[in-house]
């Protein structure tokens, strides 16, 4: 999946594909119904109280903020394999840890960039407290993060798998 460093995105093919996909789309068709809705609302009059016309152009800048995110990512993106399953915790995994050792007190999440967050499953950052104390670590390893407050959380990974979403 991904392996976000300062400078580089690591993807596989049918992510790549997938995010290439979204831009296409809205550099493309997106573009025009945004400006077709913009250019009907207009036609309606004075635009001061046109809600219609605000609304397209406030949609027409989530757009083009999302075309400016993609277009950055897949600049910097690098293709690859997605991880292999050898029960060390890399991002693309989809892993399991137990608080404090204590097996009933687990969490499971999906250890990739923002662009792989999904419905399914909880998805947390290679650069968040979390995925830094856990990255590198094999499947039984005890592993620190530190809290907010500073304070230092143990967990034990329990399982570590290639994601398949």
């Amino acid at each position: 999946m991904t392996q976000t460093s300062e400078n580089v995105t690591w993807l596989t093919q049918e992510a790549y594909n997938k995010l290439k996909e979204e831009l296409d789309y809205l550099t493309g068709p997106a573009r025009t119904e945004i400006s077709a809705k913009i250019a009907a609302a207009r036609e309606e009059g004075d635009l001061r109280e046109n809600g219609g016309y605000h609304a397209a152009k406030e949609e027409q800048g989530k757009q083009e903020l999302r075309v400016r995110q993609l277009t950055q990512l897949l600049e910097t993106a690098k293709v690859g394999e997605a991880p292999a399953a050898n029960g060390a915790v890399a991002p693309g995994m989809v892993v399991t840890i137990a608080f404090d050792g204590d097996e009933d007190d687990t969490l499971t999440f999906l250890l990739a960039s923002r662009e792989y967050a999904s419905a399914d499953i909880e998805t947390y950052s290679p650069q968040s407290p979390l995925g830094t104390g856990v990255i590198g670590h094999k499947v039984g390893d005890d592993a620190q993060y530190e809290l907010p407050n500073g304070k230092k959380a143990s967990v034990k990974i329990l399982k570590a798998e290639p994601y398949n979403g």
